[in-house]
């Protein structure tokens, strides 16, 4: 063995258990009671050893509005935060992943990273006979929006765009992920939370996650939602999984940690789109979470400048700054409801990894790639926004205690500080 990880709690798919996980070039090659090897690392009594996490929802904006964040700072970010893997979304790059040479552009950008990093390409109108020569470059799927993205360079596609689309990937077998907001139930936002809160009803994601419904058991193709922050759309999504349509979804932490409530009007740090909503859609969440109807839970780390997030709650932009604390702040919200890191493992390595086809990624099992992170479930901290590898110091985590450190993070059997992440291409891990 190269080395050897020694721990009395490790969360393997079998559940938790005690044991030594070997690993020889850079892949875990046995998890037994015992490996006799003259390199061991031993984790602490107070120490679990996870997978590390598969973050499919990261916009690093990087190149051309790299002052927000950066393939750098970003990756940086991630491995402190537990994350070994990152999935790039399409915007807010400039260009935008929309075609073979933009895509080949960020990789070019991508050229120092701490972690792996894969990319999305993206749905727009008019490039729907760029979709596939994407696809074979390497992309993990496809992203669009029902309404404005944020950014012109980044169009909505209409339902019948959307559906051309989904027709052409169906013949792929590719993700297609969805921003579902429906644009004619969305309206001009108010300054204060309260009005911007209504200007994005629930009733806006439910009828545009409806209509992906629709349209994913008219076409065949795999659709999956993103940043699902309305409850009250579990109903649709549960029965589309009865239907056994090809369809999944996902929340974020920001939607599972924070309520409207406690949002007070010039607190822009908090606003995203969707937004964060009632106590009590919170706690509905986490019942998705639980019955299997929410697949996974990633950041939608959506980074700007400290100026763009200032002003009100109808001029800031809409984004969380998240990526280094959402294993924190999942794990400190599921053990308060009698989950396991078991649970939280499956909801942000595994189920991640399975979603976009990283055979090699999210789990402590031979095969795997060895990426590994050592953590303390039980240390708590108060987050300071000035602490965070994120490039700017914006986050509505700030001040908070949450529960759990990550101590170490290992990608392929080294040390994050000591090697090079790489960059992923679809069906090659």
């Amino acid at each position: 063995m190269d080395l050897v990880f020694r721990a009395r709690r490790v969360i393997t798919p079998q559940g938790e258990i005690a044991c030594d996980v070997g690993v020889v070039d850079g892949r875990i090659v046995a998890v037994e009671p015992h490996i006799d090897s003259p390199n061991v690392v031993h984790l602490a009594d107070d120490e679990v050893l996870l997978p590390g996490l598969v973050d499919t929802h990261v916009h690093v904006n990087d190149p051309g509005r790299s002052e927000w964040e950066g393939f750098e700072t970003a990756t940086r970010a991630a491995a402190a935060g537990g994350v070994t893997t990152i999935i790039d979304m399409p915007l807010n790059s400039i260009p935008p992943t929309v075609e073979t040479a933009a895509l080949e552009i960020k990789r070019k950008a991508a050229a120092n990273v701490s972690v792996d990093v894969g990319f999305w390409g993206g749905i727009i109108p008019g490039n729907l006979a760029d979709l596939k020569p994407l696809h074979e470059a390497g992309v993990f799927g496809f992203k669009c929006f029902l309404l404005h993205s944020g950014v012109d360079e980044f169009p909505a596609v209409t339902k019948a765009e959307l559906e051309a689309a989904l027709r052409e990937l169906a013949t792929l077998n590719a993700l297609t992920i969805v921003h579902a907001e429906d644009a004619h139930t969305v309206r001009e936002s108010e300054p204060d939370y309260a009005g911007f809160l209504a200007s994005r009803p629930r009733e806006a994601e439910n009828r545009a996650i409806s209509d992906v419904v629709e349209l994913t058991r008219k076409t065949g193709a795999r659709t999956h939602i993103l940043h699902l922050s309305s409850s009250d759309a579990l109903s649709i999504l549960e029965a589309a999984k009865r239907e056994s349509l090809p369809i999944t979804a996902e929340t974020c932490p920001h939607y599972l940690t924070f309520t409207a409530e406690e949002i007070h009007d010039g607190q822009t740090e908090f606003k995203c789109c969707p937004p964060i909503r009632e106590a009590e859609n919170r706690e509905t969440l986490w019942w998705g979470l639980r019955e299997g109807l929410i697949d996974l839970v990633v950041s939608d780390h959506s980074p700007s400048t400290v100026e763009l997030k200032e002003g009100d709650f109808a001029t800031a932009w809409g984004g969380i700054a998240s990526l280094q604390l959402g294993l924190p702040a999942v794990w400190t919200g599921a053990r308060q409801r009698d989950f396991h890191l078991t649970d939280v493992v499956r909801w942000m390595a595994t189920h991640p990894a399975r979603q976009v086809g990283l055979e090699t990624k999210g789990a402590i099992e031979v095969g795997k790639d060895a990426d590994l992170v050592v953590f303390a479930p039980d240390q708590t901290f108060v987050v300071d926004k000035n602490a965070l590898h994120h490039r700017n110091p914006v986050t509505p985590y700030h001040g908070r205690e949450l529960y759990g450190v990550v101590r170490q993070t290992w990608l392929r059997g080294k040390e994050v500080s000591t090697t090079q992440g790489k960059l992923l291409r679809r069906g090659e891990a």
